[in-house]
């Protein structure tokens, strides 16, 4: 699932394609762009920005996109077979002499003024692995409403950015709170925003997230995550069987798995099996 970490992985594969080459064929396949045409346009640079991914272009062109749930862009050598998804999921394609970039079940992609970024991204709060990264701004963020969800205020990007499903209940595993818990009842929350920034920098470079690199389950092969996709086994603390819901996260229509563990965990619940 993109979250921080993989989006920026993409970025850096993405960057290493395609940056400083001009691009030969270019093709985005939405109706509101069906005319437009990159191509002899030299990219610059592929720069992420929470969840986000820009593509920065000669004649200050800004290509943006955002992968959600399972959108994806693969990186193909020339002549190489594309094989990301069928062709009807191909959203953008993007070609240098030497590589191809394809842009898979993309929700997101609009073509912007490099002027005009900040109507796509400045909304979004400090990015756990930008430069822009601010832990004291994003506590402050995190806590101006106390009575919102954790789960939902960690999700929520402009709070900090790069925070997705996975280490969303990572988060709410390793801060001792369910995620229907109210923000403000954390007693230690500079600890939650110090381990979203650890887990993110911990993942910035690993093809397999991981969460468990500390903490009660700390040193234990073969185990990556705490509850998440761990539905009915054992908690790695407590041995009590891990707990899932379905939760809207303010965002009706867009159901995301919730996990947790009822003993090592305290807090309201939803509705759980």
């Amino acid at each position: 699932m993109p979250e921080g970490d993989t989006v920026r992985q993409a970025a850096r594969r993405l960057h290493a394609a395609l940056a400083g080459h001009r691009l030969i064929r270019s093709d985005l396949r939405v109706p509101r762009l069906a005319t437009a045409d990159l191509s002899g346009r030299t990219v610059l640079e592929i720069v992420p920005r929470g969840k986000h991914l820009l593509a920065r272009l000669e004649g200050g062109l800004t290509l943006h996109s955002h992968l959600r749930m399972d959108g994806a862009w693969r990186v193909y050598r020339a002549g190489e077979r594309w094989r990301g998804g069928p062709g009807h999921q191909i959203r953008a394609v993007l070609s240098t002499a030497g590589h191809s970039a394809v842009g898979y079940r993309l929700p997101v992609l609009e073509l912007l003024r490099g002027r005009d970024e900040a109507r796509a991204v400045g909304h979004l709060g400090p990015d756990l692995l930008g430069p822009d990264w601010d832990a004291a701004r994003a506590l402050r963020r995190l806590l101006a409403d106390p009575d919102r969800p954790l789960g939902a205020a960690l999700l929520d990007q402009r709070n900090l950015a790069g925070v997705g499903n996975v280490f969303m209940a990572e988060l709410c595993f390793l801060a001792g709170a369910t995620p229907w818990r109210p923000v403000g009842e954390l007693a230690e929350p500079e600890r939650l925003v110090a381990d979203a920034k650890r887990l993110l920098e911990a993942n910035r470079d690993r093809p397999d997230r991981t969460t468990t690199m500390t903490g009660p389950a700390a040193g234990r092969r073969g185990e990556r995550l705490y509850v998440y996709g761990r539905a009915g086994r054992p908690c790695l603390c407590c041995g009590t069987p891990v707990r899932t819901a379905a939760a809207h996260h303010g965002e009706r229509g867009r159901e995301r798995p919730v996990y947790w563990c009822p003993r090592c965990q305290r807090g309201p619940v939803g509705d759980g099996r």
